[in-house]
């Protein structure tokens, strides 16, 4: 399925000419000018090479409907965004940053006017990237695809991850954890959740304590329904939200080759793509927040 997807190896191949013509200017101009120089070369990669980078990816979702996505590398900053469109119109963005580690969830889920809500309603969902979730930023930048025009799906699906958001999180602190919780969550202002597990590593790591607040659990607060079955809009109870990240490289393929000798060697020639799904439990103070998961 992936055949026509590959690693560009040109990133290499123009850090190599770059170092070179340092060293040849390194021993006859003084020390500032290689440093103007360093600067120069660094904007020619970040040009020609794509240090942000964006690939557009034709996918097939489960209910058979045909989305984009939007794929974007920055190896500067270290981070990988995915951006589609769900059948049901919501914009999910997932960020990895691989410089914090830490993953974030957005999914801007379009309102029911006639029953009060705005356009759309913002939630964001936090919690800790592990490395082999999804390909370096690096790797990514330098994807290419043959056939933009083929609509894709994974190699592998993996299970449904159950995640239960019993914290949400200060915006305004929320730097501590990602620099980029900001830019992707200032919407979701009171909708920004994480799990209890996640938030202990955190604490042990030194991030402040504050910008966490609690909240209402299942087991000890057993008298909460689920959203779906609650009748009174303005009762509170436990929301789920789900999404599917149908297609993502997940894993790097390596290739082998041999020079003249005959010595062998290994080389980064593709991707594995996989397919994800989330389910994500937290408690909303009103059913009014949470409208999209009723019993039908």
């Amino acid at each position: 399925m992936n055949a026509d997807l590959w690693i560009s190896p040109r990133f290499f191949h123009l850090s190599f000419s770059v170092l070179r013509i340092l060293g040849m200017f390194a021993s006859c101009v003084s020390v500032a000018s290689v440093r103007i120089l360093t600067r120069v070369c660094a904007l020619v990669l970040l040009v020609a090479v794509g240090l942000c980078s964006e690939l557009r990816v034709r996918v097939r979702l489960a209910d058979g409907l045909v989305t984009e996505e939007v794929l974007e590398a920055d190896i500067e900053r270290d981070l990988i965004s995915v951006e589609f469109k769900q059948g049901d119109g919501a914009l999910i963005t997932f960020v990895a940053d691989f410089k914090q580690d830490v993953k974030i969830f957005r999914a801007l889920i379009l309102g029911e006017l006639e029953r009060g809500q705005n356009q759309y309603q913002a939630v964001c969902f936090i919690s800790r990237l592990s490395r082999n979730e999804i390909i370096p930023s690096e790797s990514m930048a330098r994807l290419r695809q043959k056939n933009p025009h083929a609509i894709r799906l994974a190699e592998e699906r993996r299970g449904l991850e159950q995640l239960t958001m019993s914290a949400a999180v200060n915006l305004s602190q929320a730097s501590q954890l990602s620099s980029h919780i900001h830019n992707m969550c200032s919407e979701a202002r009171e909708a920004i959740y994480t799990r209890e597990s996640d938030v202990k590593h955190w604490l042990d790591k030194g991030v402040d304590g504050s910008i966490f607040e609690v909240l209402p659990q299942t087991t000890e607060a057993p008298s909460f329904q689920a959203c779906h079955s609650t009748k009174d809009l303005w009762q509170p109870c436990l929301c789920t939200y789900s999404l599917r990240l149908e297609w993502y490289p997940c894993l790097l393929k390596y290739c082998r080759s041999r020079d003249t000798t005959g010595k062998g060697s290994t080389y980064k020639c593709g991707i594995k793509s996989c397919s994800k799904g989330y389910h994500f439990t937290y408690y909303v103070p009103q059913k009014q927040m949470c409208l999209w998961d009723e019993e039908t």
